[in-house]
């Protein structure tokens, strides 16, 4: 039997749309991935939650978006933790559950080059390989400027195979995958205008948008 690969794509999912979920399958196949878990985050400690709906909510959606692919799968561990949703609990958590599995964090360029600002951010690297996904382009990008300076002192660049290796021997790879110009803010804002968001999120999370009347205009 060979290692059982498994991608971890967190994410406040606020909604899940169409960006979201082609950049995963891409990954997926790219990385030979046996299946990508979506973990929506319950409450995430670096963004402000006025505008994030809840969690059960975007759980759902999530669940919905995701049904019709295999190799796709909905984790609920980060309801199931009281407090703020930090991604080393939810690492510890899944190699608790297998820990034989090879993890691979998925997330996008955005928040991979926030990621000194997460809680212990170091040891991330010491129990995942991570995956960022970037704009077709950015292989270009100068390899100083590819890792937040605090992580540079941690890894190397391996030339040959093109990826970063972190001091404990995990990799670290840039993927670019294909550029959907679509966030859940944009989502947020055309439905609390009333405007059409068909083809930029699943039909099956735009009925459950409308069905529950969420991000309605206020007022």
């Amino acid at each position: 039997m060979g290692e059982n690969r498994i991608g971890l794509f967190g994410g406040t999912f606020n909604p899940i749309h169409e960006g979201h979920l082609r950049g995963a399958e891409e990954i997926r196949e790219a990385f030979g991935l046996q299946e990508v878990i979506f973990v929506p985050a319950a409450a995430p400690p670096h963004k402000g939650m006025r505008d994030v709906i809840g969690v059960h909510h975007r759980v759902e959606m999530v669940r919905l978006a995701t049904l019709t692919n295999r190799s796709f799968r909905t984790s609920e561990v980060e309801l199931k933790r009281p407090g703020k949703s930090y991604s080393i609990d939810t690492l510890r958590y899944f190699l608790e559950e297998d820990p034989a599995s090879r993890l691979f964090f998925i997330l996008g360029r955005d928040a991979f080059m926030e990621i000194e600002t997460w809680k212990d951010f170091q040891g991330l690297f010491s129990l995942s390989n991570f995956i960022v996904m970037v704009r077709p382009g950015f292989h270009e990008t100068p390899l100083g400027s590819q890792l937040p300076k605090a992580l540079l002192p941690f890894f190397r660049y391996d030339q040959e195979g093109k990826v970063w290796i972190h001091a404990s021997g995990h990799s670290l790879h840039f993927e670019e995958i294909t550029f959907l110009d679509i966030s859940s803010t944009k989502v947020r804002e055309l439905i609390e205008r009333g405007k059409s968001v068909r083809y930029l999120i699943p039909a099956e999370v735009e009925v459950y948008v409308q069905k529950h009347g969420l991000y309605g205009r206020k007022g």
